[in-house]
């Protein structure tokens, strides 16, 4: 495993999710939005549920097993996924890996 899979700080995991983001938004031509701890999925992002089921992808590749995005999302309704930010994500996924390590 790399140093790069193993950082487990908020700026580190949040430049290694924003590469994954421009990845999946380089489809829309949108690869140059900015992405920050406040940024929705929804609303700034217009990402649709296809999208983060390629996000979620991405992640399992990245973290393996460390990071589950399918159960994170599952414990939220439907209003809390609409309003999702880049930053909750960042937060759980280290606390993931925190809790792995």
């Amino acid at each position: 495993m790399s140093i790069e899979t193993t950082a487990t700080d908020e700026v580190s995991v949040l430049a290694q999710l924003s590469a994954m983001l421009q990845e999946l938004l380089e489809e829309y031509g949108l690869d140059d939005a900015e992405i920050t701890m406040d940024t929705t999925f929804h609303d700034d992002l217009e990402l649709e549920s296809v999208d983060l089921v390629a996000l979620s992808g991405q992640l399992r590749e990245h973290y393996g097993e460390r990071v589950n995005f399918a159960t994170f999302i599952a414990e939220r309704d439907l209003e809390e996924i609409i309003a999702l930010t880049v930053g909750e994500l960042v937060r759980h996924i280290v606390a993931s890996l925190r809790a792995t390590a």
